[in-house]
Order: structure tokens, then sequence, then C-alpha cells
């Protein structure tokens, strides 16, 4: 460029300077731009990188809204198809709750029962056609009506008779009744004569649910159920009052004729004569003891039968029974045995005599049906925290069984076990039937275990407060010390009874099944405190047993055992026996033995010779006044108390024996009930009227063969203090004057005068 221009221009001064120093400048600019240019290169590419990033980002935030927005299109397809269904499944549920509600109206409307709801402001909501057609001829009762003004309605129509209220007073009534929380239902009576039961009730929500229910023939059939209890209830009294007249219309008969039975048996008779006597008096007895059967039954079918407990000793009850017992089970030869459970106490509280009643029956049907081996009552039971005690009693027999197929029909009315071994067998079959009632009413149970042919054992469990205190305040004193007890019986029944006893005291006890045996045990060097020895066994008995004991040169105190009275006293007169027990043995009469045997008897001190009585002033003879209008009946009494030291005097009526007691002034008056133109009771009262403020008060006892329920209440309620029931006993007429003799009169019984 240099030479170029040199050239051209030739050299011209400064210019070349100038010129370089153009072109260096021009060098310097280009280099600046090729930098800047290299910059913006390098910009650039900082700039595509960005950019190329940025895209990439951009590229990736498309995917994922593509995605996004996919995922948001198959989820709005799926709520579509959701919402398709939903209103699928909605209209299917309108159409099945349209359907539930028609056939819920369906069944209200069926129903004959009437059927309303009212909103929380009483408004009528809904009601079917069984409740507005009880307004139907009156008024239109619509939805939105009140119940307010139906009741007003109710009232000023006089729909339903309002017991003489006044119609506001009726619509005040109820419409305090509904504003309870607990509506009571209540009855209306309409003026058609309908029974109208309402029951309403409160709604969760508020509401008032009403039903209105047509009692009408609910009401005629209780109707109807009461004329036919009222016609029952009359049958049975009328029933009743056959069966005690029945019953004393046949107790006056049978009076005179046991009594004289009675009577006659006592006279001097040939041995014909006498079982002719004794055989009228058991007939009659027997014929007693079916009347008390059927009577006692109709009183527990009427449920008319009442118990009246009171203090009783039931070991001592149930050892009377057995002796009661005895003659005919000796005449069967068989063993009446009584385990009584020493840890027992033995007074308890219960009505005795029908405890006495169930005892009987159980024993005497064990007797009756036993032809062989023995009857054992036994009497168990524990304490409860009530102070009584759950007794368990059981009558265990080897007599002739009873089948299984007819175990379940023992206790059932009129029944009696049928088979050719029982058909010999009377009674009325009640007995076991009575039994179970009165277990039943001490609210107790029954039982029976029986095989045929094996015996049965007939049992109850009752529970009775105790009558005595938990220590007994007749405890042995002085202790039993005896250690070694020889038991000689040929029953092993009785053998255990014994020996449980005597253990209970800590006696070491050796049993023997036979005389002969107990005398192998004492020569074999057994040694013995007390020897109890039964009295008629199969080789050698109790006495002749005791024989040969003492003449063997043993001095051990023996104890008879027996069930024979009259051996009894022949017994206890023998020296070779210390003592004798009656069979069945009382637990207090063997304690007591072994206590005599125990200790020795203290010698008796010299006393001095008593003075001599001052003479007995002279005493009257007791005056006895008997009513009893039956001639038969008063001959009866008469002989019956001939042998009694008394002055005795007859009225044949309540009027007589009224005028008696004024002239006659009786210690005891015998007051029957039944009698013409005054009865007994109205007698009864008349004496004590007249007895009232003079501080007198003569015993009066009744005579009377009725036997229902309310007789004995009747006859206390007269003023009355005792009665007997016919056919009358010698016993218990004498007893009952023995009880009422007067200090100032001679004993009636002189020679057994005390």
């Amino acid at each position: 460029m240099a030479e170029f221009l040199h050239k051209e221009f030739g050299r011209v001064p400064g210019m070349e300077a100038a010129l370089s120093e153009k072109l260096a400048q021009e060098r310097r600019a280009r280099l600046a731009a090729e930098r800047l240019l290299e910059q913006k290169k390098r910009e650039l590419f900082a700039a595509n990188q960005k950019l190329a990033l940025h895209a990439r980002a951009l590229s990736d935030q498309i995917v994922k809204q593509r995605h996004g927005l996919q995922v948001a299109l198959t989820e709005a397809a799926s709520l579509k198809g959701e919402n398709h269904r939903v209103r699928g499944d909605l209209e299917r549920a309108e159409s099945v709750a349209m359907i539930a509600q028609r056939r819920l109206w369906d069944a209200l409307e069926t129903i004959q029962d009437g059927f309303a709801v009212y909103d929380s402001d009483l408004r009528l909501v809904v009601a079917n056609k069984a409740y507005l057609s009880f307004f139907h001829g009156e008024i239109a009762v619509t939805a939105g009506v009140t119940y307010d003004s139906v009741l007003k309605i109710v009232a000023s129509h006089q729909m339903v008779d309002m017991d003489g209220r006044d119609p506001l007073d009726w619509h005040h009534d109820m419409i305090a009744r509904i504003k309870r929380e607990q509506i009571e239902p209540m009855v209306l009576r309409t003026r058609e004569g309908r029974h109208i039961k309402m029951i309403d009730r409160w709604g969760e929500d508020g509401d008032l649910v009403c039903l209105s229910q047509d009692i009408t023939h609910i009401i005629e059939r209780e109707r109807e159920l009461e004329e036919a209890r009222n016609k029952a209830e009359a049958a049975n009294r009328a029933k009743s009052a056959f069966l005690a007249n029945m019953s004393h219309e046949i107790r006056t008969p049978m009076n005179g004729v046991v009594g004289m039975a009675e009577l006659m048996a006592e006279t001097d008779l040939t041995e014909e004569q006498q079982l002719y006597a004794e055989t009228i008096r058991s007939s009659g007895e027997a014929l007693l003891t079916i009347i008390n059967d059927v009577l006692d039954y109709s009183k527990i079918e009427a449920e008319r039968l009442r118990l009246y407990p009171e203090q009783f000793d039931l070991e001592r009850c149930l050892h009377e029974i057995m002796v009661l017992l005895q003659p005919t089970a000796k005449d069967k030869g068989l063993k009446l045995l009584v385990d009584y459970d020493l840890f027992l106490p033995t007074r308890f509280i219960a009505d005795p005599g029908r405890m006495r009643q169930i005892l009987t029956n159980l024993i005497g049907n064990a007797v009756k049906f036993t032809h062989t081996g023995h009857v054992l009552a036994r009497v168990v039971g524990f304490e409860r925290d009530d102070d009584s005690f759950e007794l368990h009693v059981t009558v265990e027999d080897t007599g002739i069984g009873i089948s299984p197929d007819s175990i379940d029909h023992v206790f059932g009315e009129f029944n009696q076990v049928e088979s050719t071994s029982n058909r010999r067998f009377e009674g009325t079959g009640l007995g076991l039937a009575i039994t179970r009632q009165l277990v039943l009413l001490m609210g107790g149970s029954v039982w029976v275990d029986s095989n045929l042919g094996e015996g049965s054992c007939f049992g109850f469990i009752v529970t009775l407060p105790r009558a005595e205190p938990a220590d007994p305040l007749d405890r042995p004193t002085p202790a039993v010390t005896l250690r070694a007890a020889l038991v000689v019986d040929d029953l092993l029944v009785n053998r255990v009874i014994l020996e449980r006893q005597l253990e209970t005291y800590g006696l070491d006890v050796t049993l023997c099944r036979t005389g002969t045996e107990a005398l192998s045990v004492i020569d074999d060097g057994g040694q013995f405190d007390v020897v109890l020895t039964d009295h008629h066994m199969p080789d050698l008995d109790g006495i002749e047993l005791s024989k040969r004991l003492r003449a063997k040169g043993h001095h051990t105190p023996i104890l008879l055992l027996t069930s024979d009275s009259d051996a009894l006293a022949q017994a206890e007169a023998d020296c070779d026996l210390f003592g004798c027990l009656e069979k069945p043995v009382l637990r207090s009469d063997l304690f007591r033995m072994l206590q005599k045997i125990s200790v020795a008897p203290p010698e008796a001190e010299a006393t001095p010779e008593p003075p001599p009585p001052p003479p007995a002033p002279v005493k009257r003879q007791m005056r006895i006044l008997a009513a009893e209008d039956n001639r038969t009946n008063q001959l009866v009494f008469g002989k019956m108390v001939k042998d009694l030291d008394i002055d005795l005097r007859f009225a044949g009526n309540g009027r007589e024996a009224v005028e008696e007691w004024k002239n006659f002034a009786p210690d005891l008056i015998f007051m029957d009930i039944s009698m013409p133109e005054m009865d007994g009771r109205e007698a009864a009262r008349a004496i004590r009227t007249a007895e009232f403020g003079t501080g007198a008060h003569v015993p009066i006892c009744a005579l009377t063969a009725h036997a229902m329920e309310g007789d004995s209440d009747s006859i206390f309620a007269a003023g009355i203090d005792h009665y007997l029931t016919k056919p009358l006993k010698k016993v218990a007429i004498t007893e009952r004057i023995k009880t009422h003799q007067p200090e100032e009169a001679r004993p009636v019984l002189p020679e057994l005068g005390e």
C-alpha cells in the first residue's frame, strides 16, 4: 500500500507518517473489532446454550402439561361415568324408596288401627284412612290441621265419653297428657260403644306419632272371661261348701261310729268281739283319712291352703311318727329307722301340722309298699347365711319299687302306680300329690328315685329358720367319759346310725351282727364301757345276750333297744340291764343314758321325815257343759268321760248353752259349732258379751266336723279358745279337761292325781 502511494504520489513529507498512523489506527480498530466479534461470538454461543436449555425445559414442561391434560381428560371422563352411575343409582334408590313408601303406606292403610303423624308444631302431616274415619260425618280432618283443633272437634261434638267432665276440662287434660315426655296409653269410649286405645309417642325429630286401636273385642272378651271366672269361683265356692257340708254330715255320724267302737273296745269282750270293734274303729279312721285327703286337695286346688309357722322339734316329730307307725311295721316284720344328722339343730320354725302330714305321707307310704326289710328316714342339711338351714329329708325303703315309666306319675292327683303287685293297696291316690303341693307351698322341692323290685327313695328339700340358739342350751352336762362301745344289731343300717351317733362323743365303736358274734368278741378280750343291743335278733335276742354276759361275769352296762312297748316295761325291770331305749332312739335320750353310765349316781343323803301334811280341804267336782244337738254324739261324749270325776250337763243348742252357762257356771264348755236356733259361734259371742267388764272368762272348746279353710279363723273370732275336730278322741277330751281343771276342783282322775 505504501509502495503504491509512493509510486503514485511520490514522497510527500509528513504524509507517510500520517498514513502509518491511520493504518495503525485502522489496524487497532480492526483488532478491536475482531476482539468484539470474538466476544459477541462467545456471547452468542452462551445465549444459544441458554436458549437450548430453555427450549429443552419448555419442551419438558409441554410434555408434562400434555400428560396432565391427558390425565385430566381421563379423570373427567371417569367422573362423567361415575356421575352417570350415581345418577342411575339415585334414580333406582328413589324408585326403591318410592316402592317402600308405597308399600308402607299400603300396609298402614291395610291395618285396622288408626295411624297419624303430627310435626313438631303439632300439625297433621299424614294419617291413614282408619284414623280419619273416626271423624267421618263430623268434619273433614286434613293435613295441616293442629292436634289442638282435633281435640276441640272431639270435645265439642262429644264423640267420646268424657266421664261426666266438662268438654273444656277434658280438652285441657288431653293437652296436658301429650305434653309429658312419656305419654301413658289411655282408653276412650266412643258414643257408639266402641273402646279406642290411644298410644302416642314423641319421635326423635319432635314429631308426635299417634296410634289408635279398636280394642272393643278385647274388652268384650275380658268381660266374658270375668263372667266365666266369676262362675268358676262361684262353682268352686259351691264345691267348697259342698265338701264342708259333706265333711260335717259324714263326720257327725262317724263320731258316733268311731267313738262307740273305741268305747266298746275298752269293755270286756270276747276275742272275736274285740276284733269286730277294732275293725269298726280302724275302718272309720281309714274313711276319715280319705275325707281329709279330699278336703286338703280341694283347699290346695282352690289356693286356700295356708301355713301357720311356729316352733317345733323336727327330730321329735319324726320319732313320734315312727312310734305311731310302729304297730303296722311290727305286724309286717319291718324295721323303722331314723338317721338324724347329729350336727343339725332339732328345733325349727314351720307349720308343724303340715310337716307332720308330709312325713306321715312319705313314711306311711313306704311302710304300705314294703313287705320285708326296713324303712329309713334320714335328715341332713347345711346352714345358710341367714341363720336358716337347708334340710334334705329322705325316706328310703326296701319295698316293691317303681318302674321307670311310672316315676313321673307318682306325684300326680288320684294316681297310684297300677301293677299286679300293688292293686291290693287302698287309698285315694292323693297323698303324694298333697305332699308335693305342701312342699312347694313351703318353697321346697320333691323328688323320687326308685328301681322296680329294689325299693324307693322319696325326698324333699326345704329351707327353715332355726328356732334354737347356735350353742344348744341342753348340751350334755356332765360330759360323756365313755371310751368304747359295742353295738349289736342284725340290721346294717341301724348299726351304722348308732356308730355315727356314738363316734360323735369320741367312743370307739365295734359293730356285731348277732349276739353270738358279740359274745365271741368279748370272749376274745374286747373291753367296752357300754353295750347297746337290739331286742329282737335272729339267733340270740338282746335279753338273752345280757343274761349270758352276766353269767360270764361281765358287768358292762347294757342298754336294750326295743320297739316293743310291752317288752320294754318287762325289760326295764330286768336287773341285768342298765336301761332301755325305745326305738327309734331319740338322740337326747341316748345322750342322757350315756351320761348316767359315765357318772355314778350320788348317794342319797338322809333327810328328815317331813311333817304330816294338813288335811286337804274338801273340793268340789269340776263342772263341764257340753252343747251338742245330736243325741248319739251326746251319748258318745258322756261315755268317753264317764270315768272322770266331773259334773256333766248337756245343752241341745246354742240358746240352751247360754242359759246353762248362766245357771250352771261351768268351768269348761264344749261347744258344738253346727246347732239349730243358735249355733256355737253365736252362743260363744253371747257369752263373751255377757262376760265383758266382769273379769270372768270361761274356757270354751269348739267341737266341729267342718274342716275347710277359714273355719278356725271364724271360730277364734267368735271368742272360742280351742277346738277339736270330730270324730272326738277320748284322750284329747280328757287332756283338755285336765288342762282347765280349776284349783278348787278335785282331780278328774283321782288315781292319776298329782
